[in-house]
């Protein structure tokens, strides 16, 4: 009996102190599973967080890149839009100079245009603007108690004639001759032939000269004209009296 009683004590015993052995064992088992549970929370959150700042700090890296990138890609354009400038710039200097030198010359055949113009309006026949062009020369009168002024111009010529042969004097209107000595008598007035009334034409006291009595228009101004003949180049005006009334009226 005793004997059985201490198998059995010593069997209780030993399986109390398996029990603790087990028990110990199952404790440290789960410590360890919560430190690894938590290191492995811990590491993930740790990573969590690092990795939004990781990937900010390469958005901030990246960032500089990408400026670095647009900057080159700026510069690039940059140098583009210069060369593009320079060649522009270059052609616009070309063009200019061509539009400077077309401009000159504009502006000469505008000048040329206006004075042209200004001529016309005034005087449209080419004799007429010569007759202007004229330096005329003032002289003494005939006496003529009706003569305001006399003057004359040695740069009056001859107006050109389509006669040949010998030269007859023809007071016949719309002649040949006539139209001539009209033309003539317009040039030393200085008044455009198309507007010219013709108030007398007679014979200048011999075969080769010829006296007309003009207006212009409805002008009252009136002149006392004498022409003569010139061989081979017809009629030319040689002195011209400035009428102070109409006597032919």
């Amino acid at each position: 009996m005793g004997s059985r009683y201490n198998q059995r004590d010593q069997k209780r015993k030993v399986n109390k102190i398996y029990n603790i052995a087990i028990t110990v064992v199952s404790i440290l088992i789960v410590i360890v599973a919560v430190s690894i549970f938590l290191s492995d929370d811990g590491s993930d959150t740790e990573k969590a967080t690092t990795e939004p700042k990781q990937t900010d700090q390469k958005k901030k890296v990246d960032k500089p890149a990408g400026k670095e990138e647009d900057t080159d890609l700026t510069k690039e354009d940059e140098d583009e839009d210069s060369k593009a400038t320079e060649e522009g710039t270059e052609e616009n200097t070309e063009d200019g100079t061509d539009t400077d030198t077309d401009t000159d010359a504009d502006t000469d055949t505008d000048t040329d245009t206006d004075a042209d113009t200004t001529d016309a309006d005034t005087n449209p026949d080419t004799d007429t603007d010569k007759a202007e062009d004229a330096e005329l020369v003032e002289v003494e009168g005939s006496g003529d108690g009706n003569v305001a002024t006399t003057y004359t111009s040695e740069s009056w010529k001859p107006v050109g004639t389509e006669q040949s042969g010998k030269h007859t004097t023809s007071f016949q209107k719309n002649s040949v001759d006539w139209n001539e000595m009209s033309k003539a008598i317009a040039h030393g007035a200085g008044i455009d032939q198309g507007n010219m009334r013709l108030w007398w034409l007679q014979n200048g006291g011999s075969s080769n000269t010829a006296i007309g009595t003009v207006s212009e228009g409805d002008n009252p101004k009136t002149f006392r004209v004498y022409i003569e003949w010139v061989d081979g180049s017809g009629w030319k005006p040689v002195k011209v009296e400035e009428l102070k009334t109409n006597d032919k009226k």
